[in-house]
């Protein structure tokens, strides 16, 4: 029973953390909706490279342009998802800077919970609206016999996209107990991968495939499940893939952890 009010009263805590974020983001509206704008057209330079490259090009390795962009679509979603919820890991490298990790430490509650808490991305919603425009754009192309497993895909897809860049942010959150400060080489596998991430993974080839199965499964929340969205494949192997990649979280969760143990105070 205690364990079960701690949990409720940590996702209390977390709801409470979010409004405070959403109550100060909306003490200047102006400020965010132009962000929000900001980040809605940011990405279109994506969109249209995609578009420009099948105006050339009537496919890739046999998918074609509505194709790619509900592809790019979920992928987009899932960053900004990951962006907007775990974005305290993003951009924990200041809080060791200056020490203030070590009022997290005294603190009588889970340190995960509190990282979570010191910032909330709402304007990241921006990226998602304009997903959801290309997401519906490219159904509207794309004959989809939609039933409730390929709509649990699309569900999956999210929720496992959501948890591997979290975990991934969290990898770069960790790193920082050792070096003080962000490692750039991180933003490969954040910001590249939702770059490279516009196409099916297999067609970047066999060991780009296996490396984004085994070591970070992005194929799990991309290349597969969308196979089966797509009905390439029949497997229900691949609509329940993304939700195997969730076990990601817990190679970052142990060396978050590591870095915990070792953690050592800047003095700032």
């Amino acid at each position: 029973m205690k364990a079960e009010n701690a949990r409720i009263s940590a996702v209390h805590l977390y709801l409470h953390y979010i409004s405070i974020h959403i109550r100060s983001a909306m003490q200047y509206k102006t400020s965010f909706f132009l962000t929000t704008l900001g980040q809605f057209l940011f990405s279109f330079n994506v969109f249209m490279g995609i578009t420009f490259m099948f105006q050339r090009f009537h496919e890739v390795k046999g998918f074609t342009y509505s194709e790619v962009l509900i592809c790019y679509a979920l992928v987009l979603v899932e960053f900004s998802l990951a962006e907007m919820f775990a974005r305290g890991f993003d951009s924990f490298s200041g809080m060791v800077r200056h020490a203030e990790f070590d009022r997290v430490l005294v603190r009588p509650r889970n340190e995960v919970l509190q990282v979570l808490g010191s910032k909330f991305e709402l304007s990241r919603i921006g990226r998602s609206f304009q997903a959801i425009i290309l997401f519906i754009y490219g159904v509207m192309h794309v004959q989809i016999d939609w039933n409730l497993p390929r709509i649990l895909t699309v569900i999956f897809m999210l929720i496992g996209g959501a948890a591997v860049f979290s975990g991934l942010f969290m990898v770069y959150a960790a790193l920082c107990f050792f070096t003080l400060d962000g490692l750039e080489f991180m933003n490969v596998l954040t910001d590249g991968a939702r770059e490279y991430g516009k196409y099916p993974i297999g067609i970047y080839g066999k060991r780009m495939l296996q490396f984004c199965t085994v070591i970070v499964p992005y194929a799990l929340i991309q290349y597969y499940p969308l196979l089966y969205l797509l009905g390439r494949t029949t497997s229900l192997w691949n609509m329940v893939m993304p939700l195997f990649a969730v076990i990601f979280l817990i190679p970052c969760y142990v060396l978050w952890r590591f870095g915990v143990r070792h953690y050592k105070s800047s003095g700032s």
